[in-house]
């Protein structure tokens, strides 16, 4: 068993930045409340702003629009149960997406993803003109990227029918900063989430930006924060560490291309010492980070301890599910087949990983799966 511990796991959460960390210790000293008057309060109150100001930036919106919660989880739950008719969904959304909807009370239609996780656009006019009729509030909920594969959306021809059907739209966007381009002014969306830990912030923090004018129930009510939006005492630290991470990210744009190139060195040297092995979603644009790999016929669950144990840490699935390890439910939905959808293994890269992990990760791989020589 390695000692050493090489972490490709960045869709999971990413390490936390030395400037994220630094910013949460310096806010823990702000004493006051963020809603008190007194200087004590103003102090954490510009703390807070001022990390609005970082988010919003990172994501090409308002500061007016950036409504921070406890997370992503929190921000799709918020969205799904702002009172729908209907819920269109791509079959291919995180949990936190298809779990609120489907408990919401709204008729849900699930939208298809083809075999290479995109998801069809055709059903989706059909669905959007079918669901628009009749009158109540109608939503589309497409992710940016898919956290599992890294296939990116077309959002942007989403977001077109969405409106020419009068309808909204919102865009889990977890997997985009720092792989993608975001700018919320002109991607179409009425409501976009990320998350802080994605990219170097604090765990148990995130944002719903909203456009303004949009008309979103609160969720959580209480007091007046966030505008009167979002009810509860603000976490001064966490948000501060989530505005240090956001400048940072917006400022890397080379990082996001090096990445590309250590993932594709990755995958070119799996496939050619697994014969067999499939990269998912190969045939669609992805973001640059993401790996989904699959040697059909094999346990993903066995390859990802096995890997442990050699120090590499990747992942089977979302890391929402209290440590389960099962077949994988994006793959299934991309109808591929419950073979692959049990045999697929996901490796995603960040700014910090470097040739030496690659290089570490195939040792490892070749150790255990050169060949096809994984037990299943």
């Amino acid at each position: 068993m390695s000692t050493s511990r090489t972490y490709l796991d960045y869709n999971a959460s990413a390490p936390l930045r030395p400037a994220a960390r630094e910013a949460v210790l310096t806010a823990l000293d702000a004493t006051g409340n963020p809603s008190s008057v007194h200087a004590e309060g103003r102090r954490a109150q510009a703390i807070v702003e001022t990390a609005r100001e970082q988010v919003a930036a990172l994501v090409g919106a308002r500061p007016s629009e950036v409504v921070f919660t406890s997370g992503a989880t929190e921000a799709n739950n918020w969205v799904m149960a702002a009172g729908w008719k209907a819920i269109c969904v791509s079959a291919i959304e995180h949990d936190s997406v298809l779990a609120p909807a489907r408990a919401c009370g709204a008729k849900v239609i699930a939208l298809p993803a083809n075999s290479d996780g995109v998801v069809e656009l055709g059903a989706v006019a059909e669905v959007l003109t079918h669901a628009a009729t009749g009158g109540g509030r109608v939503l589309l909920s497409v992710m940016i990227a898919n956290n599992e594969t890294g296939v990116i959306q077309p959002i942007a021809a989403a977001a077109d029918m969405a409106r020419e059907n009068g309808i909204a739209l919102h865009v889990d966007a977890v997997q985009g900063p720092g792989r993608l381009p975001l700018d919320f002014a002109t991607l179409g969306a009425d409501t976009l989430t990320i998350s802080a830990h994605k990219l170097g912030g604090p765990r148990g923090v995130g944002a719903l930006i909203v456009r303004d004018g949009f008309n979103l129930p609160s969720l959580i009510k209480g007091g007046g924060q966030e505008r009167r939006r979002r009810g509860g005492t603000q976490n001064v630290g966490g948000i501060a560490g989530f505005g240090a991470a956001a400048a940072e990210v917006a400022r890397e744009a080379a990082a996001a291309r090096r990445t590309a190139g250590l993932r594709d060195r990755l995958e070119a040297a799996v496939m050619a010492a697994t014969p067999g092995a499939l990269v998912i979603g190969n045939g669609a644009p992805r973001i640059g980070n993401t790996s989904c790999i699959a040697v059909p016929g094999k346990s993903a669950e066995t390859l990802v301890i096995r890997m442990d144990m050699e120090g590499i840490a990747i992942s089977a699935g979302a890391a929402c599910s209290s440590g389960k390890v099962g077949a994988n439910g994006v793959i299934a939905a991309m109808g591929l087949g419950e073979a692959i959808a049990r045999a697929a293994v996901r490796v995603s890269l960040g700014p910090d990983t470097t040739e030496n992990d690659i290089a570490a990760f195939m040792a490892a791989w070749q150790k255990i799966a050169g060949g096809a020589a994984l037990a299943a």
